[in-house]
């Protein structure tokens, strides 16, 4: 019944902005964290951002500054802005939901981001 959809990958041209989105069907907010994560090929899968339930946000220190994750409830959509963006953010991102006391998790699909010139 858990299913997170992500959209809104392009390429793009570095400097360039994107905003990703994560539909979440089946999480509930109040008691999951939401996460993005990206992989780049041949790399590790590596966190991006954290939002929990009350809007605490925790960042990967290559995006602070350029990133912002948030949360619209009613549209149970959980959004990544993009700014500024530089080749190495090119990878694919996935949406993540993490239950606050289980840390049972579930993952999207992944969308695929290129920034290049």
């Amino acid at each position: 019944q858990v299913q997170l959809v992500e959209s809104g990958g392009d390429w793009v041209q570095p400097g360039g902005s994107l905003r990703l989105s994560c539909a979440a069907s089946g999480i509930i907010f109040s008691i999951h964290s939401m996460g993005w994560y990206r992989q780049a090929p041949g790399k590790q899968r590596e966190l991006v951002a954290i939002l929990t339930h009350n809007d605490s946000t925790n960042y990967a220190d290559s995006v602070k500054g350029r990133f912002t994750i948030s949360r619209d409830n009613a549209k149970d959509t959980v959004y990544l802005q993009m700014n500024s963006l530089k080749p190495e953010d090119t990878a694919v991102y996935f949406c993540n939901a993490r239950h606050d006391f289980t840390r049972n998790a579930y993952w999207g699909q992944g969308t695929q981001v290129t920034v290049s010139s």
